[in-house]
C-alpha cells in the first residue's frame, strides 16, 4: 500500500531556511553567519580579520552587518562557537550596531566579557553562559551546543533546528581522542544527528588540503618535555597563540617540573591566561608564575618566558625582543626561542623577518619545521570525512577557508558520496535557501569588509585607501601660494613642500621648475578669467602632474593650498 505523507511532512517539504554568510568564505578570518527562518534570525560568531598590504593604516577588518541592522527586529541572539579572534573579535563593534543577547560557553564568554569591558559596553550587553550539550529555544530555532576539540578550550559545534530541518555548523574542530583537558569530541552526538536527519552540514575547511589526521596536543607535550630537559643551561622563551590555554598549561607544567619560574609577555597572553585561571581552565602551581618585572631576580636558566608574536606581528612582544625594543628582555646566546605555532597564510614575510632577526641575536631557534612544537587545531582530510560520514547531510557547504580550501572540501564530500548538485561553494553575502527540495543561492545582501582605524569604524573606504596607497607609493607635493583676486596677482609663493617624493636639497632644479610652473599656471588662470578656486587648483594639479611625470615618470599626490587676501 502506498505511503501517504502527513500534513506535517508536507509543510516541512514546503518550508525553507535562509543561511547568509557575512564572512569566513574565500578568506581566513572574519567568520559570521546569519540563519533566518520566517520572522526569526540568529547569528553564529562575529569574528575579525587583519588588514593586508592593500590597507595601509587600517587596524582591523570586521564583517559588514548592514543586513543584521536592517532586520534587527528579527534578531534573537548571537551564538559563539569558540573564543578565537576570528570568531569573537568583532563583537565590541557589532554589538554597538545591533545589540542582542550573546550565548556561549564559559571561557568564550569570559574573553568576550573582557573585550566589552575594554570598550565600555559590558553593562549594555546580555551575556548568557551555556555548556556543551545544552539546548536553547530562540524564536523558531532550537539551538544545541556540541562539544568539539580545538586549540582553545570550551569549543563547540552548533546544531540549529527549525521546521525546515537541522543545520550543523562544525565551528573549528579536530578529532583529539586524548585532549589535554576535558573530554574528547562528542562523536556520538554527531552520529545521532545523522540518524535523525541533517538537512545541511556547514563544515570548516582550513586543513582540507592536508591528508590524514591532525596529531593530538599531547604530541607537543612530549617534545616540550625533551626541550626543557636538553636546555637546562638556557633561558627558554616560547611564543605561542595566547588563546591556546592547553599549550600554555603544558609549558607551565614543564617549567614547574624543571624548577623554572614563568613570566608572561604580551597583553593578550596576560588577558587570556587570567581569564583561563579565573574560570578554572588552567591550574598554575603556586609560586611558579612571576611578574615579568621580577625576572632580573632569577638566573637565566631558571626562567621560562611565554610570549605572543608567533606571526611576526610588528608590535608583538616577540617582535620587540627581536628588534631590541623590549624593555625587560634582551636576547643573546644564552636564550632558546621556541616558536610553537605554524605560519598563517599571508604572514610568511613577517615570520621570515622575525626568524632572521632572532638568529642575528645569537639565540638558538626551534620552530615546527625542525621539531614537533606545534599541532594544528583544525581537522585534516580524514577527520572531515568522518564528520561527513557521521552526520550524513543531504546538502553540503564548506566554510572557513580560502577558495582552494573550500574546493578541496567539496572534493572530499564527493568522495563520501554527496552529489555535486547537493553541494555549494558560496560567497560572502549569498542568501542560500535550503529546504527538503530546495538548495539554491537566490540573491545577495550588503556584505564585505568594514575597516576599523583607531576609533573610526567604517569611515575608511576605498577612496581613502586609494589615497593612502598613492601617498605610500609616490609621496606628496604641497603647493602653497597667497594671491589677490582683486589685483589678480601672486602675493607670496608659490612654495613647494615635498614629503615622501624627493629629498629637496638633492633636487633643487626640480623644485625650482615646479615653482616656476605653478606661478605660470596661476598667472594663466588670472589672465584668462578663471576665478573658481576648484578650477584653479585643478589646473595647477594637472600642470604639475604632467611636468613631474615627464621628468621622473612618477605621479605624487599634489595638494594645492591657495590663500586669498
Amino acid at each position: 500500500m502506498p505511503r501517504t505523507r502527513s500534513k506535517g511532512n508536507k509543510k516541512q517539504n514546503m518550508t525553507k531556511v535562509k543561511v547568509i554568510p557575512l564572512g569566513g568564505l574565500g578568506e581566513i578570518g572574519k567568520n559570521m553567519t546569519v540563519v533566518e527562518y520566517e520572522n526569526d534570525m540568529i547569528v553564529i560568531d562575529a569574528g575579525l580579520g587583519f588588514p593586508d598590504e592593500s590597507m595601509p593604516g587600517v587596524d582591523l577588518v570586521i564583517p559588514d552587518t548592514t543586513y543584521i541592522e536592517e532586520n534587527i527586529d528579527k534578531l534573537r541572539g548571537y551564538l559563539i562557537t569558540h573564543g578565537h579572534e576570528d570568531h569573537i573579535g568583532a563583537f565590541p563593534y557589532v554589538l554597538r550596531m545591533a545589540n542582542a543577547p550573546v550565548y556561549g560557553t564559559l571561557l568564550s564568554l569570559g574573553i568576550v566579557e573582557s573585550k566589552l569591558e575594554e570598550h565600555g559596553l559590558l553593562g549594555s550587553v546580555s551575556l548568557n553562559q551555556v555548556n556543551a550539550g545544552d539546548k536553547l529555544k530562540l524564536g523558531a530555532f532550537t539551538v544545541e551546543f556540541i562539544r568539539v576539540n580545538h586549540s582553545i578550550a570550551d569549543s563547540c559545534a552548533i546544531a540549529v533546528t527549525c521546521e525546515a530541518g537541522t543545520l550543523v555548523f562544525s565551528g573549528d574542530f579536530k578529532i583529539d581522542l586524548t585532549p589535554i583537558q576535558g573530554e574528547p569530541i562528542n562523536l556520538a552526538r554527531f552520529a545521532e544527528l545523522g540518524k535523525e536527519g541533517v538537512l545541511a552540514l556547514f563544515l570548516e575547511s582550513t586543513n582540507a588540503e592536508r591528508n590524514g589526521y591532525t596529531m593530538s596536543e599531547r604530541t607537543v607535550g612530549k617534545s616540550l618535555d625533551d626541550i626543557f630537559m636538553r636546555n637546562m643551561d638556557k633561558r627558554i622563551i616560547i611564543a605561542t597563540f595566547s588563546s591556546n590555554v592547553h599549550r600554555v598549561q603544558q609549558i607551565i607544567n614543564f617549567s614547574h617540573k624543571y624548577g623554572r619560574k614563568v613570566a608572561l609577555s604580551g597583553r593578550s597572553m596576560l588577558t587570556i591566561v587570567n581569564a583561563a585561571v579565573k574560570y578554572g581552565y588552567m591550574d598554575i602551581p603556586e609560586g611558579t608564575l612571576i611578574d615579568i618585572n621580577d625576572i632580573k631576580k632569577y638566573k637565566m636558566n631558571e626562567l621560562t618566558v611565554v610570549t605572543t608574536g608567533t606571526q611576526g606581528e610588528p608590535m608583538s612582544a616577540l617582535s620587540r625582543m627581536a628588534a631590541s625594543e623590549h624593555d625587560k628582555i634582551t636576547l643573546g646566546s644564552d636564550d632558546l626561542v621556541v616558536i610553537s605555532a605554524s605560519t598563517i597564510p599571508g604572514n610568511e614575510k613577517l615570520v621570515t623577518k622575525i626568524t632572521n632577526d632572532l638568529l642575528k641575536k645569537g639565540v638558538t631557534l626551534l620552530n615546527d619545521e625542525v621539531a614537533d612544537v606545534h599541532v594544528s587545531g583544525h581537522a585534516c582530510a580524514e577527520e572531515l570525512k568522518i564528520m561527513q560520514l557521521l552526520t550524513k547531510p543531504k546538502y553540503f557547504i564548506p566554510i572557513h577557508g580560502e577558495y582552494r580550501h573550500l574546493k578541496r572540501n567539496c572534493e572530499l564530500a564527493r568522495d563520501m558520496g554527496i552529489p555535486a548538485e547537493n553541494m555549494m561553494i558560496a560567497e560572502i553575502g549569498n542568501v542560500i535557501e535550503i529546504g527538503e527540495n530546495v538548495f539554491r543561492s537566490v540573491e545577495k545582501v550588503p556584505s564585505g569588509k568594514v575597516l576599523v582605524d583607531g576609533l573610526g569604524v567604517g569611515d575608511v573606504g576605498s577612496v581613502v585607501l586609494r589615497d593612502r596607497r598613492h601617498l605610500a607609493q609616490d609621496g606628496l607635493i604641497v603647493v602653497v601660494a597667497t594671491v589677490s583676486t582683486e589685483d589678480r596677482e601672486i602675493l607670496s609663493g608659490p612654495d613647494i613642500v615635498s614629503r615622501g617624493f624627493v629629498y629637496v636639497k638633492e633636487s633643487e632644479e626640480l623644485m625650482s621648475g615646479l615653482k616656476q610652473k605653478a606661478a605660470e599656471t596661476l598667472q594663466y588662470c588670472f589672465d584668462n578669467d578663471v576665478d573658481e578656486w576648484n578650477a584653479i587648483k585643478g589646473k595647477v594639479k594637472d600642470v604639475l602632474t604632467n611636468y613631474i611625470y615627464s621628468i621622473t615618470k612618477r605621479k605624487p599626490m599634489i595638494l594645492p593650498i591657495i590663500m586669498e587676501l
